[in-house]
């Protein structure tokens, strides 16, 4: 049964300046394997864990740390989570997730779908 859906658009340019301007700003939001990925990928990933966090319903006190986006053994991305995203999506009894990144010109797009 599906728990929760979200989405989320980001304009890539736009999000390297953010990163360029507050250097914090990518240990705060992305894991280490994360953070050495080329800007389109961070995009879209910063995509997927706002959806998520959509997904989840917005809870306060998640940790950008606790969710990770990895490639499986088909290069297809999974979503990983701990902690407080972990606790969050126990709450609403989510046990399964499904991910899809795109990217367009200067657009990277994300849909995540929550089951339980």
């Amino acid at each position: 049964m599906i728990a929760g859906i979200g989405v989320d658009i980001v304009d890539v340019p736009r999000f390297g300046r953010q990163l360029e301007r507050t250097p914090a700003l990518r240990e705060r939001l992305f894991t280490g394997a994360e953070r050495e990925l080329p800007l389109r990928s961070l995009a879209a990933r910063f995509a997927a864990k706002e959806a998520i966090a959509k997904a989840l319903g917005a809870p306060a006190g998640m940790n950008w740390q606790d969710c990770s986006i990895i490639k499986d053994a088909a290069g297809d991305p999974q979503v990983h989570i701990t902690g407080t995203v972990a606790a969050a999506a126990a709450l609403r009894g989510i046990d399964s997730w499904h991910l899809s990144l795109s990217h367009d010109g200067d657009m990277a797009v994300a849909m995540v779908v929550a089951e339980r």
